[in-house]
């Protein structure tokens, strides 16, 4: 029997994005827009009778905007998938974190300065993919097959990795790459990690400009760590997370026991800038197995490239488990290539860090 057709609801107060947003889901196998609103109360009305699935949702409308629309929601304990349709702006960039933290799936940036057609095949390009990854998991179907890829310097990983409770170097550095659902899972990864915490914490989170820096002032205020944006030239110092700018690569180098940071605008990679295989590289290169390469829940095989480079160095990696990703995509591609060396919830994996950097061991 075929799967029942996804079932979305378009919120915008522009007549024209509501036909935008409307056209590009309709062009999505497997989706159905069964209707529009025009701003969140209306929405709420027609929830009741449509029962959608999926809501793609605009930041600010009269009535009742899209905040207030997630928080109804979460005061009704109204599960349906949000996309949100986010400004580039800064104060858009806190709205677009805020509604993450709610629970949004994932957002998409609304075109800016661009003519109607134009502004109508980049929102397509955007959503699409969001749209799938959200069709894929609602169906309990895992993404398409991960290619294992391996670098050119890379012919073969030494797959004879120590076993579970096996001793390890202590690192000095522990990477994380996380994308779809990153800023839910690193609030709650990140406030569980001590102020002591004995080593820095570089993270690649896949989001544009602006976006990055209201993430890290969200987590900083939630956080016994000090969470922030990094900068180019900064020393990465224990009891420090230093998120990578949206729009920028970030790596880290060696100044004799200090680790920079450099930040470039190097092209992307894997479409992704920032990107994760770019940061493990570095980490790999300048810290081998004195590292911990973590990769969560996300889109796409960002990453992969970047375990193998630091499997082959002799460092540990850690991925989140299928069962508490919201996209199991970056995780699954480094399990999948034989990278893994300890597969954990997001529950757990706090636990699992500290075992890691504090005794050299996993639980």
């Amino acid at each position: 029997m075929a799967n029942p057709k996804i079932r979305a609801l378009v919120v915008d107060d522009s007549a024209l994005y509501r036909k935008f947003v409307s056209s590009a889901l309709c062009e999505i196998p497997g989706v159905e827009v069964v209707g529009t609103a025009s701003n969140g109360r209306l929405a709420l009305q027609k929830f009741e009778t449509l029962k959608p699935d999926l809501i793609t949702l605009d930041q600010e409308m009269p009535e009742l905007d899209g905040l207030g629309l997630l928080r109804e929601f979460s005061v009704r304990n109204i599960k349906v998938a949000t996309i949100m349709i986010s400004s580039a702006t800064e104060a858009g960039a806190k709205t677009t974190n805020t509604a993450l933290q709610l629970g949004a799936f994932d957002f998409v940036l609304k075109p800016v300065g661009l003519g109607p057609e134009d502004s109508r095949l980049k929102l397509t390009a955007e959503i699409t993919p969001k749209i799938e990854a959200y069709v894929s998991t609602r169906r309990n179907r895992s993404p398409q097959a991960c290619p294992v890829r391996r670098p050119a310097s890379q012919a073969s990983v030494d797959r004879r990795a120590k076993p579970v409770g096996a001793t390890h170097h202590r690192p000095k550095i522990v990477g994380i790459g996380v994308s779809t659902g990153g800023p839910a899972a690193l609030n709650k990864l990140l406030p569980q990690l001590p102020e002591d915490f004995p080593c820095p914490i570089v993270v690649v989170q896949h989001m544009p400009p602006n976006f990055t820096k209201s993430l890290a002032d969200d987590l900083n205020r939630l956080s016994a760590l000090e969470v922030m944006e990094a900068a180019d030239g900064m020393v990465a110092k224990a009891g420090e997370v230093l998120i990578a700018p949206g729009g920028s690569q970030m790596r880290i180098s060696k100044l004799g026991e200090k680790a920079i940071v450099q930040i470039t605008d190097d092209p992307p990679e894997r479409n992704c800038k920032p990107a994760v295989d770019y940061l493990f590289r570095s980490i790999a290169n300048n810290y081998g197995d004195r590292s911990i390469g973590i990769v969560l829940t996300g889109m796409g095989d960002d990453g992969t490239e970047g375990c193998g480079l630091l499997k082959n160095k002799g460092a540990r990696v850690l991925t989140q488990d299928e069962a508490s990703c919201v996209v199991y995509g970056m995780p699954r591609c480094v399990f999948e290539a034989g990278y893994s060396d300890k597969v954990a919830s997001l529950n757990d994996m706090p636990k699992q860090i500290m075992n890691a950097v504090r005794q050299g061991t996993y639980a």
